[in-house]
Protein backbone atom coordinates (compact mmCIF):
# COMPACT_ATOMS: atom_id res chain seq x y z
CA UNK A 1 0.00 0.00 0.00
CA UNK A 2 1.35 3.40 -1.00
CA UNK A 3 0.91 6.61 0.93
CA UNK A 4 1.12 10.22 -0.15
CA UNK A 5 4.40 10.39 1.80
CA UNK A 6 5.78 7.49 -0.30
CA UNK A 7 4.79 9.29 -3.50
CA UNK A 8 6.36 12.54 -2.34
CA UNK A 9 9.61 10.75 -1.40
CA UNK A 10 9.78 8.99 -4.75
CA UNK A 11 9.15 12.23 -6.67
CA UNK A 12 11.85 14.09 -4.75
CA UNK A 13 14.36 11.41 -5.77
CA UNK A 14 13.63 12.23 -9.41
CA UNK A 15 14.78 15.83 -8.95
CA UNK A 16 13.41 19.30 -9.42
CA UNK A 17 10.16 18.45 -7.63
CA UNK A 18 8.61 20.80 -5.10
CA UNK A 19 5.67 20.39 -2.79
CA UNK A 20 2.87 22.84 -3.41
CA UNK A 21 -0.91 23.14 -3.43
CA UNK A 22 -3.25 22.82 -6.39
CA UNK A 23 -6.97 23.33 -5.97
CA UNK A 24 -6.25 23.80 -2.24
CA UNK A 25 -4.89 20.26 -1.96
CA UNK A 26 -1.33 18.92 -1.64
CA UNK A 27 0.45 18.59 -4.95
CA UNK A 28 3.84 18.05 -6.51
CA UNK A 29 5.18 20.38 -9.15
CA UNK A 30 8.16 20.73 -11.40
CA UNK A 31 8.58 24.43 -11.92
CA UNK A 32 5.03 25.69 -12.39
CA UNK A 33 3.76 22.44 -13.95
CA UNK A 34 1.78 20.04 -11.79
CA UNK A 35 3.21 16.54 -11.59
CA UNK A 36 0.40 15.05 -9.50
CA UNK A 37 -1.91 16.02 -6.69
CA UNK A 38 -3.66 14.37 -3.81
CA UNK A 39 -7.45 14.42 -3.81
CA UNK A 40 -8.06 14.57 -0.08
CA UNK A 41 -11.77 13.71 -0.24
CA UNK A 42 -11.16 10.19 -1.54
CA UNK A 43 -7.41 9.69 -0.91
CA UNK A 44 -6.65 9.33 -4.60
CA UNK A 45 -4.03 10.93 -6.80
CA UNK A 46 -4.36 12.47 -10.22
CA UNK A 47 -2.09 10.91 -12.85
CA UNK A 48 -1.55 12.97 -15.98
CA UNK A 49 -0.44 12.00 -19.50
CA UNK A 50 -2.69 8.94 -19.66
CA UNK A 51 -4.15 8.64 -23.13
CA UNK A 52 -7.81 7.53 -23.26
CA UNK A 53 -6.95 4.05 -24.59
CA UNK A 54 -4.40 3.47 -21.83
CA UNK A 55 -6.79 4.89 -19.21
CA UNK A 56 -9.56 2.54 -20.35
CA UNK A 57 -7.18 -0.42 -20.32
CA UNK A 58 -5.81 0.16 -16.80
CA UNK A 59 -9.31 0.81 -15.44
CA UNK A 60 -10.58 -2.41 -17.01
CA UNK A 61 -7.62 -4.45 -15.71
CA UNK A 62 -7.65 -3.08 -12.15
CA UNK A 63 -10.85 -1.16 -11.39
CA UNK A 64 -10.11 -1.29 -7.65
CA UNK A 65 -7.00 0.81 -8.31
CA UNK A 66 -7.67 3.03 -11.35
CA UNK A 67 -10.85 5.03 -11.92
CA UNK A 68 -12.11 8.32 -13.29
CA UNK A 69 -14.98 10.73 -12.89
CA UNK A 70 -17.02 12.53 -15.53
CA UNK A 71 -15.12 15.74 -14.77
CA UNK A 72 -11.88 14.18 -16.08
CA UNK A 73 -13.22 12.39 -19.18
CA UNK A 74 -12.05 15.06 -21.61
CA UNK A 75 -8.51 15.00 -20.23
CA UNK A 76 -5.56 12.59 -20.34
CA UNK A 77 -5.99 11.80 -16.66
CA UNK A 78 -6.72 8.76 -14.53
CA UNK A 79 -7.31 8.67 -10.80
CA UNK A 80 -5.62 6.18 -8.48
CA UNK A 81 -6.79 4.98 -5.08
CA UNK A 82 -3.52 5.20 -3.20
CA UNK A 83 -4.65 2.78 -0.48
CA UNK A 84 -4.94 0.10 -3.19
CA UNK A 85 -1.67 1.05 -4.91
CA UNK A 86 1.94 0.24 -4.43
CA UNK A 87 4.79 2.48 -5.44
CA UNK A 88 6.14 -0.06 -7.92
CA UNK A 89 2.92 0.27 -9.90
CA UNK A 90 2.69 4.08 -9.62
CA UNK A 91 6.33 5.01 -10.20
CA UNK A 92 6.40 4.53 -14.00
CA UNK A 93 3.35 6.76 -14.46
CA UNK A 94 4.80 9.50 -12.25
CA UNK A 95 8.23 9.27 -13.85
CA UNK A 96 6.77 9.48 -17.36
CA UNK A 97 5.03 12.76 -16.55
CA UNK A 98 8.11 14.04 -14.73
CA UNK A 99 10.29 13.33 -17.78
CA UNK A 100 7.92 15.38 -19.94
CA UNK A 101 7.78 18.44 -17.68
CA UNK A 102 11.22 18.49 -16.02
CA UNK A 103 14.07 20.51 -17.52
CA UNK A 104 16.32 18.39 -19.73
CA UNK A 105 19.32 19.03 -17.46
CA UNK A 106 17.40 17.67 -14.44
CA UNK A 107 16.37 14.54 -16.36
CA UNK A 108 19.97 14.07 -17.57
CA UNK A 109 21.28 14.38 -13.99
CA UNK A 110 18.78 11.76 -12.82
CA UNK A 111 19.71 9.42 -15.66
CA UNK A 112 23.42 9.87 -14.89
CA UNK A 113 22.84 9.09 -11.19
CA UNK A 114 20.78 6.00 -12.10
CA UNK A 115 23.41 4.76 -14.56
CA UNK A 116 26.13 5.11 -11.91
CA UNK A 117 24.34 2.85 -9.44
Amino acid sequence: MATWTDIVSFAHRLGGVTEAHSYDEPSLKVGKAMLTRLRVEDRSIVLKDIEPDERDMVMAQTPDLFFTENHYLGYNIVLVRIAAADLVRLAPFIERTWRRIAPKRVVAAYDNRSAAT
